[in-house]
């Protein structure tokens, strides 16, 4: 097979509209060229998102010029392979046209032999106005819809096309047209695979794999298979299945089991490795090659277990046999302008999603399904997926052509994922069961809307996934109890989820009052850091309630909602940049609550995954890293809630009760020290206990009464420290009894040396009294820390490193006395006095 890639060739893109024309690559869309050509101001800035909308009332098209050489052309077919248009296409080819296309999430094939010409070929691809469209479509009668979600243009559900592109209450209206992915020209001779699945089976420290090549022929010939698996660039198994004739063209006509003695299990982070096998198909005849095939494949069993129980019924994970909890976060289009979204930039937040501890993500139904490297990553770190087919909170119309396509959508992505060790579960769609069942004005559309969500989401779309992936279960809504809108908030079934706290404005220690079996989406608002506020403000931008900073806040009035929070627990900031930092420390606060609850819970609640971990632009919005690769407050607070073996103090009635949760495979030994100490430092009580806490378990140690020594003082100068040590780490969490608003605290005078190595900075601290909440940032570059938003104790010692590595940004720092002069720390008592 000879393949040529087409983003690699000359490309040119024309406004219909104005007649002018721009440089462009591929990928590439209407918004990236334009910026290229600085035609346009970026609109991520100021109120520019709103001045652009007008772009996409235009058609635009795409025009590329390529060469063939011979050699292409002599083969028997060639075909032009479309892996990503942004949405509503016509695709022409030297003049002549291919086809139409009308979804981005579809893999689009055009035969074109006889089409190609030796030497200079044209490709022209004409995308049209996706608000043109849905302003012209016309509904069959009975299936009007009268619904839009908050923040989102209209009619966005009527395209096959990201819904977050017309906008989210988190990101922008910005429904982008363009190339987002690989084009390319296949060509070939006699046969090629088509696909190729595989299906495990485990028993007694074996694993047999069978390997399924599905072959596609132009003129049948006999032909050689070879299959090769390796591990480590190690082969540890070769078989050649002999040439029998003419091959089958149909599933398990060609299938063979492979033994694989002493497998090396792939496991999720923090419970073991994640070894992947090579496995390399080859067809053959002789010495001639037709087609190569390679596939990384995990050795895992992984199941979506519903055992009833004392509870109602379970909603857990079993990998390899063990109920794992499932910490992490939901995952949305890492960038509003697709072409930007680069591997590099995938990579990086799936090393920060490694980096806090998460073995779990939920891709989110309302955007896109990501690269094929994406999820070759997830595989390397041992983070699992939980797909969402893309469809969220709105209500689709079933016609006979929706239905055609969304069914090749699926088809084309189960086949492209499914192998994927990381792969846990698909679901059908985020929200749309519990919408149906009472949102009010969704609830209420006509019974035959229902029936098509029925028919989608109870019967095509379940049997398409299961006909193509055998291996992973499937689950029809999130939230839902198993479908047929049989409860599907239910916390004792199935997956939750809560805004009660946040939407429902209730305080976050709401949270310790239910019990979800798994909490699939929960989260807290708050601002990014000023450097990224500043990249879409002006100085005088700088007030959360002027018109650009509400511009960049799409939960209506939010920005409102996330001072009311802080007046219920913090005296409220001094300034503009204190308020950004207070907004993070309670959001990080909120999630940590929640999360800490469900672990103790370990048994009862097997997942929580909080919304949201990314985001597609700067804004305020729920994320744990913000547009630019920030950690927020609340990220270096997951790397520690996340912690496989972590502690925490749980306080009932004034008492507290040292917690420590172990979601490893091996016991551990725990040591804790808990006391009652004034804010001044002053301890005035301290209790210590030792256990040994088995894998995949939860120890809580003895309730503590602290007594006459807490009644002799306020509690407004009181907290309580615990002092964990496991199997040679130590650490420290804390708790108060009053919200931080009433805390009395003391200032701090928080000595700082900055020392460094070859590979990193030392920053090395200690606080004359406690300090909670320090935050360590750079003024104007950024870095990773090893921690960070941890209390300071009276004369102890807080050691934080910075890898040299991890700092980027517009100013170099170079040596110690640079890296302090960039150095900047928070505490919250310094938020406000």
């Amino acid at each position: 097979m000879i393949i040529t890639n087409l983003c690699e060739e000359k490309w040119k893109m024309r406004d219909c509209e104005s007649g002018k024309t721009y440089k462009a690559g591929a990928p590439a869309s209407v918004l990236s060229v334009l910026l290229e050509a600085g035609a346009i101001q970026h609109p991520y800035a100021g109120e520019n998102e709103k001045k652009l909308l007008a772009l996409f009332e235009h058609d635009y098209e795409f025009i590329c010029e390529f060469s063939l050489r011979g050699d292409v052309l002599q083969e028997a077919e060639q075909e032009l392979v479309f892996d990503g248009l942004d949405t509503i296409a016509e695709l022409y080819l030297n003049g002549e046209k291919l086809g139409r296309t009308k979804n981005m999430h579809r893999t689009y094939r055009f035969p074109v032999k006889d089409r190609l010409r030796m030497g200079d070929n044209e490709l022209k691809i004409h995308f049209y106005s996706p608000l043109r469209y849905i302003r012209d479509y016309k509904a069959a009668p009975g299936k009007e819809v009268n619904w839009t979600n908050k923040g989102a243009l209209p009619g966005g559900q009527l395209l096959r096309k990201a819904q977050s592109s017309f906008g989210w209450d988190w990101g922008p209206q910005l429904p982008d047209m363009g190339i987002f992915r690989e084009i390319r020209l296949e060509a070939w001779t006699k046969l090629r695979l088509s696909e190729v699945s595989f299906f495990q089976e485990h028993e007694d420290g074996k694993v047999t794999l069978y390997v399924d090549p599905i072959l596609e022929y132009s003129d049948p010939i006999p032909v050689e298979i070879e299959i090769e698996v390796s591990e480590q660039d190690k082969v540890s198994f070769m078989t050649r299945m002999p040439d029998p004739g003419v091959r089958m063209t149909e599933r398990g006509e060609n299938e063979i089991g492979i033994p694989i003695h002493s497998p090396r299990l792939w496991w999720p982070g923090g419970m073991g490795e994640q070894p992947l096998y090579r496995v390399r198909i080859t067809l053959k005849k002789a010495d001639k090659i037709y087609d190569v095939k390679e596939y990384r494949i995990g050795l895992r069993t992984i199941k979506l277990s519903r055992e009833k129980d004392e509870y109602g019924e379970e909603f857990c994970f079993i990998v390899n046999g063990v109920k794992i909890f499932a910490r992490g976060a939901n995952y949305v289009p890492e960038d509003a302008i697709y072409p930007n979204i680069t591997e590099r930039k995938q990579e990086r937040l799936l090393d920060y999603a490694k980096e806090a501890n998460f073995n779990f993500l939920r891709i989110w139904g309302g955007g896109y399904y990501p690269s094929d490297r994406f999820y070759d990553m997830c595989d390397e770190r041992g983070i699992l997926v939980w797909q969402d087919l893309m469809y969220a909170c709105n209500i689709y119309e079933l016609t006979p052509a929706f239905e055609k396509s969304i069914l090749a959508e699926t088809r084309d992505n189960v086949r492209r994922l499914r192998h994927h060790a990381c792969l846990a579960l698909w679901c059908g769609n985020n929200e749309m069961e519990s919408a149906w069942d009472h949102w009010k004005g969704f609830s209420d559309h006509s019974p035959a809307l229902k029936a098509d969500y029925i028919k989608m989401f109870e019967y095509l779309l379940p049997n398409t996934v299961m006909d193509e992936d055998e291996s992973t279960d499937w689950w029809p809504s999130s939230p839902s109890s198993g479908g047929c809108f049989d409860a599907p908030d239910d916390e004792n079934r199935g997956d939750t989820h809560f805004w009660e706290v946040w939407h429902g404005r209730r305080p976050y220690s709401e949270y310790r009052d239910h019990h979800f079996r798994f909490l699939s989406e929960f989260g807290f608002q708050s601002f990014p850091g000023l450097k990224t506020v500043k990249s879409f403000t002006k100085p005088e931008d700088r007030n959360i309630f002027s018109p650009v900073m509400e511009s960049h806040q799409k939960n209506g009035s939010a920005n409102g909602l996330i001072v009311s929070y802080i007046s219920e627990n913090f005296r409220y900031p001094k300034d503009f940049e204190q308020l950004l930092y207070v907004s993070q420390i309670q959001q990080g606060l909120a999630v940590e609550c929640a999360v800490e609850h469900l672990r103790r819970e370990r048994g009862r609640c097997m997942g929580t995954l909080y919304w949201q971990f990314n985001d597609n632009w700067p804004a305020a919005s729920w994320s744990s890293v913000d547009y630019y690769g920030r950690w927020k407050a609340l990220h270096y607070m997951a790397k520690r809630f996340y912690a496989p073996v972590e502690g925490s103090i749980q306080l009932e009635d004034g008492k507290g009760i040292a917690c420590v949760v172990n979601d490893r495979l091996e016991a551990v030994t725990v040591r804790v020290r808990m006391s009652l100490v004034t804010t001044d430092g002053t301890e005035l009580m301290r209790y210590t206990e030792e256990s040994r806490v088995e894998g995949m378990s939860v120890w809580k140690g003895q309730k503590r009464d602290f007594g006459k020594q807490k009644e002799s003082h306020s509690e407004r100068e009181l907290y309580v420290l615990a002092e964990f040590e496991t199997d040679g780490r130590s650490f420290c969490r804390d708790a108060v009894f009053v919200p931080y608003k009433h805390m009395e605290l003391k200032k701090p005078e928080i000595t700082v040396k900055v020392t460094e190595n070859d590979q990193c900075y030392l920053i090395l601290l200690k606080s004359t009294v406690y300090a909670p909440f320090v935050m360590l940032d750079l003024k104007e570059a950024d870095a990773i820390f090893s921690d960070n938003v941890f209390s300071l104790h009276k004369d102890k010692e807080m050691l934080v490193t910075v890898s040299k590595d991890s700092i980027h940004g517009p100013v170099e720092i170079e040596g110690s006395e640079n890296f302090r002069e960039q150095l900047q720390i928070f505490h919250l008592y310094d938020s406000f006095s």
